[in-house]
């Protein structure tokens, strides 16, 4: 199968090449076109208009949440709807049979209301990347809509993933972030909030794009995540268990927490309620639906295994 992957150079893309190179041959869309072993050809977007022959589209290109929130809501709309509406009328006309969204979590919520995040949330995203998501998403519904008919006729498959925070070897994200505070010998003083969080590990998710590409899967929208959750505290231990570290977790009293943390919200400093909320919330992500539709019990890697594998590509030697 011919299978046109955009942002084929960043971190999820660059794990999906060595996913389906052997089964596929891959080619790329992106702003920069370097050699990349597996890949037949990588394209400009001034040049997707006149690619043939593609059988599949995994659309990954997009612009990546910025938790410092230093980037300019445009630039997330320009990009993340833009380029989706731009891939996915491309994808319309031609004779490709299955298109793959990379959505988000945050397109459907800042926040987990209930025990679980499932498929059926009304969408309420906080903030330009899960609005600029959402609307991507909009956009190719509305199309659907309009088109379903002769799209369906046509033998088209739609898919909207909306993975969980994504992870593996080679990603710089949170994740790295917490790693090195760890690192530092620094204590983490919120063992008192013992929360619950869903994560995505990159090989998970590449076994479940080579699903939708190689089975009958139902067009529709898909939550994508691991099937354990993971608490903050059990992450900071994985992590000293990779680096032989003591943990250091300190439990300190939650109501002192939450106040230093007010009048951090005063005061403009590090630690303040939106930040508080961020490390100590749960995120749970159903991955139910995706499961049943590939007619799987369990994803293959457990959260645990994958937590590991990434950690220990963060340090300079291996186990």
């Amino acid at each position: 199968m011919n299978i046109l992957i955009t942002g084929i150079h960043g971190f999820v893309g660059s794990n999906l090449v060595l996913s389906l190179k052997e089964s596929h041959v891959l080619y790329g869309l992106d702003i920069v076109a370097p050699k990349k072993e597996g890949v037949e050809r990588t394209y400009s977007w001034e040049e997707l208009k006149g690619v043939e022959g593609i059988d599949a589209i995994v659309h990954l290109a997009g612009k990546a949440h910025d938790t410092k929130n230093e980037a300019l809501a445009e630039t997330y709309f320009t990009i993340n709807t833009g380029l989706t509406q731009k891939v996915f009328d491309y994808f319309v006309k031609s004779s490709a049979k299955k298109f793959i969204f990379f959505s988000s979590v945050k397109a459907a919520a800042d926040f987990v209301v209930g025990d679980k995040l499932t498929e059926e949330v009304i969408p309420t995203p906080k903030g330009p990347y899960g609005e600029s998501k959402i609307a991507a998403e909009n956009y190719i519904l509305e199309r659907l809509k309009v088109k379903n008919e002769e799209l369906r006729m046509q033998g088209k498959k739609v898919y909207i993933l909306r993975p969980c925070m994504i992870h593996g070897p080679g990603n710089k994200g949170n994740l790295n972030l917490l790693f090195n505070v760890v690192k530092k010998g620094i204590p983490w003083p919120l063992g008192d909030f013992e929360n619950r969080r869903s994560f995505t590990s990159v090989d998970n998710l590449c076994y479940v794009v080579n699903g939708l590409i190689g089975k009958d899967v139902p067009s529709g929208i898909y939550h994508m995540a691991d099937d354990e959750t993971v608490s903050t505290n059990e992450l900071i231990r994985v992590m000293c268990e990779v680096m032989r570290k003591k943990t250091r977790i300190w439990h300190m009293n939650k109501e002192l927490v939450k106040d230093c943390a007010g009048l951090g919200t005063l005061l403009h400093l590090p630690l303040n309620l939106e930040r508080l909320r961020k490390l100590t919330e749960n995120y749970v992500v159903s991955n139910e639906k995706i499961k049943r539709a590939l007619g799987i019990e369990r994803m293959p890697v457990r959260a645990v295994d994958g937590l590991r594998k990434t950690i220990e590509s963060f340090i300079d030697f291996k186990f």
